[in-house]
């Protein structure tokens, strides 16, 4: 796996009223953002009907309030297809994924709630949850792409708005992965040990752990903005690399 590894936050965070389960078993349930309009059914994806990966003819409406249930769910990344969307020439903090090619890898971490005895628990943690091993981009899309690109990038959630209102043809940029992309089975947990031993800033230098933050905001903090976290064609790059892809091998499963 010699891609570029680019860490990408996805899911809900602390500002929303819902928030992707895990368990004792670290298996876990994702629940992507709400879109930011209603869109009408042929195109939009309510919440309550986002079904369970593990029990697929079961929803996920037990993790979520009732008032969810008929709101447009922004359903990005989407793990049947494989793909993932963005707003890079205007997002500052999806900029840095125009730099992403073809074999390189979009690493998904997102911020989970512990459920206990079928509730949840004030507690959370970051997991990485799984990747895009990149086989096609749709760079800054003003318009509907070919019947062929259509066809393989049609279940994402910018491609589905846009189908429902032209204004919505915005420049976003779509990926799509290759066979070997993966929705992990198991969350795989993001601790501070392992983010000193792979991770670095952009300036090349260690991340730092203040006291006066949790560790769960110093990570959601350095993951916030979407860069290009390791590059293996580095001596140092494919050492923090490999460590990474045996954590998450070890984990995932």
């Amino acid at each position: 796996m010699a891609g570029k590894i680019y860490v990408v936050n996805v899911g809900s965070n602390a500002s929303h009223k819902f928030c992707s389960p895990i368990f004792g078993d670290r298996t876990f349930e994702f629940i992507p953002i709400p879109e930011d309009r209603q869109l009408p059914g042929t195109h939009g994806l309510e919440y309550r009907q986002l079904k369970s990966f593990y029990t697929p003819d079961q929803n996920l409406s037990e993790y979520l309030p009732e008032s969810m249930a008929t709101i447009t769910a922004h359903s990005d990344p989407e793990f049947d297809t494989f793909t993932y969307g963005d707003n890079c020439d205007v997002n500052p903090r999806a900029m840095g994924m125009r730099g992403v090619n073809r074999g390189d890898f979009l690493l998904f971490i997102s911020r989970l709630q512990y459920w206990e005895s079928g509730k949840p628990t004030e507690r959370f943690g970051f997991y990485f949850i799984g990747y895009l091993h990149v086989e096609q981009v749709l760079k800054s899309v003003s318009e509907s792409p070919s019947e062929l690109e259509m066809e393989r990038f049609q279940a994402n959630a910018h491609l589905r708005r846009a189908m429902s209102c032209e204004s919505l043809w915005d420049n976003f940029w779509v990926f799509a992965g290759s066979s070997w992309s993966s929705r992990f089975y198991k969350a795989v947990p993001v601790t501070k040990d392992l983010c000193n031993q792979v991770f670095v800033t952009a300036g090349g230098m260690s991340w730092e752990w203040k006291e006066s933050r949790t560790d769960l905001q110093t990570i959601g903090s350095y993951t916030r903005t979407c860069r290009c976290a390791i590059d293996p064609s580095y001596p140092e790059g494919k050492i923090r690399a490999n460590i990474l892809w045996d954590w998450i091998d070890k984990f995932s499963k």
